[in-house]
C-alpha cells in the first residue's frame, strides 16, 4: 500500500487536500484525524507538521508527500521532487538595516537569522561565503533589532513585514518555491507514477477549458488557426448542412479571447466546458 504524507497544517494543508480530493483519493473530515487508510485506491495517507513531511519522505517511512520545495532542501532529506504543484508560493531574500548590508558578499563573517538555517548555509557555502547562521522558529525579522543577527534570511512577498522592522532585501532571491511532490529516494519513480499522472492532470485541467463550436465550412481553417490544439482540434461534419462541430481544448486564461475571435472568425454556437482531470 502506497504511503503519502500531507501537511496537516498551515498554509501548504487545504490545498493540498483540495488536490488529492479531486484526483480521486479520499480525504480526512475531521482534522483531528492523523491517519486516513484509502483501500479502494490502496493509499494510507499520513497528516503530518509540514517541516517533518521531508524528513520521513527520506527515512522511507512514506514513499512519497507534499512538502514546500524549501521544506525539502532545508531537511537535508534523501528525497527528490516528482512535481511542481502550482500553490503556497513564496521567495527568500536577505534584509538587513538599510546601508549596513547590500550584497551577499558583505556577509562574510556576519550572523544571519534564518528559520531555514540548512538551506540558508547551504547557499551562502556555495559562493563561499562563512557565517554564523542563527536558527530561529520565528520572528525573525526582529533580530536584528533585538541584536541578535546582523541579517535575514526569510519568506517575502510584499516585504512590508521587513520594512516595518526597519530591514530592506539585498541581492538575488535565495529560492523561489512552491509546494511539491516528492518521493523517496529508496523508491522506484514507478512506485508513484499514478499519483504523479492523477495529480498532473488536475493541474491541467485546471488550466484549460474544453471548447466546442459549430463553423461554415468556408471559415473552418481560419477557425482551427484561432484553436490548433495539442495535435489538432476533433472535427465532425454536421448532419444535412455545410457545417463542422469542433472540440479542443483551450488554455482558460484564454478562453474569453479566443471565443471573441471564434465569433469573428464565423463560427457560432461557442461553449465552454470545464474540465476535472486530463491525461495527454
Amino acid at each position: 500500500m502506497l504511503r503519502i504524507a500531507v501537511p496537516n497544517k498551515g498554509s501548504l494543508s487545504d490545498p493540498a487536500v483540495e488536490l488529492l480530493r479531486e484526483a480521486g483519493y479520499k480525504q480526512r473530515r475531521d482534522p483531528r484525524e492523523l491517519v486516513l487508510v484509502d483501500t479502494r485506491n490502496e493509499v494510507e495517507f499520513f497528516f503530518l507538521r509540514p517541516r517533518d513531511v521531508a524528513v520521513y519522505v527520506g527515512a522511507g517511512t512514506v514513499h512519497a508527500g507534499i512538502t514546500g520545495r524549501d521544506l525539502l532542501l532545508d531537511s537535508g532529506a534523501a528525497a527528490t521532487e516528482q512535481l511542481e504543484l502550482g500553490f503556497g508560493a513564496s521567495t527568500f531574500r536577505y534584509a538587513a538595516a538599510p546601508g549596513e548590508i547590500s550584497s551577499i558578499e558583505q556577509l562574510a563573517g556576519k550572523r544571519v537569522a534564518t528559520s531555514y538555517s540548512h538551506l540558508v548555509d547551504t547557499h551562502l557555502r556555495s559562493f563561499g561565503i562563512e557565517a554564523d547562521v542563527v536558527r530561529l522558529d520565528g520572528a525573525v525579522e526582529s533580530s536584528v533589532r533585538l541584536g541578535v543577527a546582523d541579517a535575514v534570511a526569510d519568506v517575502v512577498s510584499t516585504g512590508t513585514t521587513l520594512k516595518a522592522a526597519g530591514l530592506e532585501v539585498f541581492g538575488e532571491p535565495l529560492l523561489v518555491s512552491e509546494a511539491i511532490l516528492i518521493r523517496s529516494d529508496s523508491v522506484e519513480e514507478s512506485t508513484v507514477a499514478v499519483l504523479t499522472a492523477r495529480l498532473r492532470g488536475v493541474l491541467m485541467a485546471r488550466q484549460y477549458v474544453l471548447v466546442d463550436y459549430d463553423v461554415p465550412s468556408a471559415f473552418l481553417e481560419d477557425a482551427i488557426a484561432i484553436t490548433p490544439g495539442f495535435e489538432a482540434p476533433t472535427v465532425t461534419p454536421l448532419h444535412g448542412s455545410d457545417w463542422h462541430a469542433v472540440r479542443v481544448m483551450v488554455p482558460r486564461i484564454e478562453m474569453n479571447h479566443v471565443m471573441d475571435a471564434l465569433y469573428a472568425a464565423g463560427a457560432r454556437a461557442i461553449l465552454t466546458t470545464e474540465l476535472l482531470a486530463v491525461r495527454v
